[in-house]
């Protein structure tokens, strides 16, 4: 395989948006690259998702990757790719993952670089796949966690990059920051719509996925799918060797699976702005909505739409330093599920009112609703059960012409 790798050829208008909106550095994040980080591990405390109930079960699954991109005459195309896999599972377990990938690198035409030892390196044309096993990771040493007896640990490393990549040890920084305990939800006020933000202008918005999936772009939980994180069916996370698939598939057949791993970044790259981008636009350019949004998206919509943006996306789920902008008297929370309840931590603290403006759920399968309730509202919270394509054009016309409170 060789790297660059040709993803799709690009029209005029895209290709401008290239160069004005990607190209360019832009606060919080490098729109040239996606990348991900999940960590999945047993413990009592999440033994729901885990299957962790006792010492024993300490199943361990770490993956990140990042795949860089570029442009070449007009054409996109991943520059860069980055695969990480390490598991932590029980000696017989690790047998049965480490020959799925013994025979994945045989079926995709792997070639074999030094001697078989506890690290062996393979290549297949600009890819270099570098396999270990270790009886006691050289991670866990450092941090001083103790695996049971009888555990092993696998790792496989995919670059086509010959330069050692700088963010080697990001999953292992994210995995020492312990896994996230859901909050308890308190009992917010439910609202018909959001006019109630007409007494509480200006205000400053925050938004998620939800905001995104209005123009197409995939929700995250595709990236779960796509990175096989927890089960689509269950949602328990997917620690089992026989349904761990993600990187024999890539290793198998890189050509073959590399359009589903660009398939966000396309997503993004050719989104429009949709009723709700609107609006916000709107809203901002009559100064009731203040401050730049602060947003967890990667797909920069907003920003290329003249809404100024601050990217607060984190692997470790630790919110940046941010302040709120000094007028502002509400937070208005779009889309967000449970990952970056922070903001509406801090939003609380300096006193702004915050509003969730989400249907909890989406669209399933032949027409069905998926429930997907909140886990930030808390009790003096407001909770608009709407779509944000639906209830913000509506604000948005609500208070055009009205005049703003005294700051």
């Amino acid at each position: 395989m060789l790297v660059p790798w040709a993803v799709e050829k690009l029209d005029g208008r895209i290709l401008e948006r290239w160069r004005t909106h990607y190209v360019p550095a832009c606060t919080g994040r490098d729109r040239l690259v996606e990348e991900g980080i999940w960590r999945r591990t047993q413990d009592p405390c999440n033994a729901a998702f885990s299957g962790g109930r006792e010492p024993r079960d300490a199943r361990r699954r770490l993956i990140h990757y990042r795949f860089t991109f570029g442009v070449l005459s007009e054409v996109l195309v991943v520059a860069r790719i980055y695969l990480y896999f390490h598991v932590a599972l029980p000696e017989g377990e690790i047998r049965v993952q480490s020959e799925a990938v013994r025979q994945a690198l045989r079926a995709g035409g792997w070639r074999a670089r030094g001697p078989v030892g506890v690290s062996q390196v393979f290549c297949r044309g600009d890819l270099r796949c570098t396999v270990r096993r270790h009886v006691k990771h050289p991670e866990d040493t450092r941090a001083q966690r103790v695996l049971p007896v009888g555990y092993s640990c696998l790792d496989v490393q995919v670059d086509s990059d010959p330069v050692p990549f700088s963010g080697r040890r990001l999953p292992w920084e994210v995995l020492a920051s312990g896994f996230r305990v859901p909050d308890p939800r308190g009992s917010p006020e439910t609202v018909p719509d959001l006019s109630c933000l007409v007494a509480l202008a200006p205000f400053q918005v925050e938004t998620g996925c939800g905001l995104s999936v209005e123009s197409g772009v995939p929700p995250l939980h595709r990236l779960h799918d796509i990175y096989q994180v927890t089960d689509p069916l269950t949602r328990r996370f997917v620690l089992d060797p026989v349904h761990d698939r993600v990187v024999a598939r890539f290793l198998a057949d890189p050509e073959g699976r590399l359009p589903e791993h660009c398939e966000m970044y396309r997503a993004c790259l050719h989104a429009e702005p949709n009723a709700a981008h609107r609006a916000l636009r709107d809203l901002y350019r009559a100064g009731l909505l203040i401050g730049p949004v602060i947003t967890n998206n990667f797909d920069g919509i907003l920003d290329r739409y003249g809404v100024p943006e601050r990217c607060v996306r984190r692997y470790d789920e630790i919110v940046p330093e941010l302040a709120f902008a000094p007028r502002a008297r509400a937070l208005l929370v779009l889309g967000s599920h449970a990952d970056r309840r922070g903001v509406q931590r801090r939003a609380r603290r300096s006193g702004l009112r915050v509003v969730f403006c989400d249907p909890e759920g989406f669209d399933g399968p032949r027409g069905s609703f998926v429930p997907y309730p909140l886990e930030g509202p808390q009790d003096g919270d407001l909770l608009c059960r709407r779509r944000a394509g639906e209830a913000l054009p509506a604000l948005a016309r609500s208070l055009r012409g009205e005049k703003l409170p005294c700051p």
